[in-house]
């Protein structure tokens, strides 16, 4: 199982690196940077989606499942990009959305009966677009009404049929004829929905995860999180084998144990979206440590960057407190640089507001940081600021923090408990080590013990920072 403890990069491919001057980032591009992750000392990348799409989700709606976009290169690229992967002993995730496809999947006109239809003239219930709306609209083409959970250009998969199940299964063993060592699967809280397409109920509690508009004024206990879900997680493991599958579960940690009963592991969304409070970083990451095989994650292609939405002065805390906990961890390419959000595009690509935290990867210091001879798809925030050549050179950078947390995390050897600790810090034991992270605008005593690394010089912990002691 070589995923525990394994940490994985997150590689948005369109921002990562172009190798033929035409401003988007490719599969070349990314087998060109691969020394990057080796340098890192990471176990494996994971690629956000790469195949053919209109770009209605950018990318997350889907128009040919085994393909590659040509503007990410062609299959053959992706071929030596895992075979130069492997070589440096790195794993290779794809992002599988199982949910929904694009509307300009020729599934959607050829095998209607595989996506979810109104039975009557208009929308059967009340639920409600992820991203704002109702979640039904009208096809112009047979008059019939079809669900979509997100955009209107993602019309859902009906899991129920078995031709569904089968094409799927068909396209996971694609990929892993081919050298791919698992997937990232999208959404998968929203594949399976009631079948008397009921009215979800209103809201009767705050999620710890935040809504979009109309839809968080339900629960989503008909429109998702069936308990038929385990049918699919059925079909998606016997397709997987022993290959590794982490699901984006975006539901509360309590939900997640029928999930893992047939997923290796599940984001734990919790700690991405808590304050840089410590009583409540305990509380997100205590039941999802008992629960364990959860993948931790600060940063995403989804959510503001872990630099702009925690505060520069926190980030090197945060990557220590990421990267001892128990178990897998996942970073956001860019998060190693300390990369904040930017001001994305205007007018936008992703209609969702989601571009301020996609823009590329800053290399070097020259005005496009070396990302493409060319012009970006979207402007580098500031790589005369930061950049990946400067920061390995630096002794005391944030990059060089990365890479030495990440060849301690080896040594901390299992086990994880959270300890009593002075108001406004974390603090927990991991083998013969105790991690402490000051969350306080108060200095605070540092645990007992050498200091094996640290955010700081000293034996105190001023605010903002962390220390991992050896006891």
């Amino acid at each position: 199982m070589w995923w525990r403890d394994a940490v994985v990069y997150q590689i948005y491919p369109r921002s990562f690196q172009d190798s033929d001057g035409d401003g988007i980032g490719d599969l070349r591009g990314i087998t060109q940077r691969l020394d990057h992750l080796s340098y890192l000392g990471v176990d494996a990348l994971w690629l956000s989606p790469i195949y053919p799409s209109p770009l209605a989700d950018f990318g997350y709606d889907v128009s040919d499942y085994t393909e590659v976009d040509p503007a990410f290169g062609s299959l053959e690229d992706l071929d030596e990009l895992l075979r130069q992967a492997h070589a440096r002993e790195l794993k290779v995730l794809l992002d599988l959305i199982p949910s929904h496809t694009s509307i300009e999947h020729p599934w959607f006109r050829e095998h209607p009966d595989r996506y979810i239809w109104s039975p009557v003239d208009g929308p059967p219930n009340n639920w409600k677009a992820a991203f704002g709306g109702p979640a039904w609209s009208r096809d112009e083409r047979s008059g019939r009404w079809y669900l979509h959970t997100f955009y209107p250009e993602q019309p859902d998969l009906d899991w129920r049929n078995p031709e569904v199940v089968a094409a799927m299964q068909q396209v996971m063993r694609f990929w892993l004829d081919r050298g791919v060592d698992g997937f990232r699967v999208d959404a998968l809280n929203v594949v399976m929905k009631d079948d008397r397409l009921r009215d979800d109920p209103p809201a009767s509690w705050t999620s710890p995860l935040p809504l979009v508009g109309e839809a968080a004024e339900l629960d989503h206990v008909y429109s998702g999180n069936r308990p038929e879900v385990v049918d699919v997680l059925t079909a998606l493991r016997e397709a997987a084998g022993g290959s590794m599958l982490v699901g984006e579960v975006y539901l509360p940690t309590s939900e997640y144990p029928r999930y893992l009963e047939h997923l290796d592991l599940v984001f734990g969304f919790e700690l991405l979206f808590s304050a840089w409070d410590a009583e409540l970083l305990r509380a997100a990451i205590g039941p999802a440590a008992e629960l364990g095989r959860v993948a931790w994650v600060l940063s995403n292609h989804d959510f503001d960057r872990l630099a702009t939405r925690l505060g520069p002065e926190n980030i090197r805390a945060a990557a220590l407190l990421l990267l001892t906990l128990p178990g897998t961890a996942f970073v956001y390419q860019g998060d190693e640089i300390g990369l904040p959000n930017g001001p994305g595009s205007d007018p936008p690509y992703d209609r969702a507001g989601r571009d301020r935290l996609r823009h590329p990867m800053q290399w070097d210091a020259s005005p496009a940081g070396g990302f493409t001879t060319g012009r970006p798809w979207l402007a580098p925030i500031d790589p005369e600021v930061r950049n990946v050549e400067d920061q390995r050179s630096d002794p005391r950078s944030l990059l060089r923090f990365y890479g030495e947390l990440i060849a301690l995390r080896r040594e901390l050897g299992g086990g994880f408990r959270l300890l009593p600790a002075e108001p406004g810090v974390i603090v927990f034991e991991r083998g013969r080590h105790i991690v402490a992270v000051n969350t306080s605008n108060d200095e605070q005593p540092a645990p007992p013990g050498e200091i094996i690394l640290a955010t700081h010089a000293g034996r105190a912990l001023p605010p903002h920072a962390g220390v991992i002691v050896r006891a």
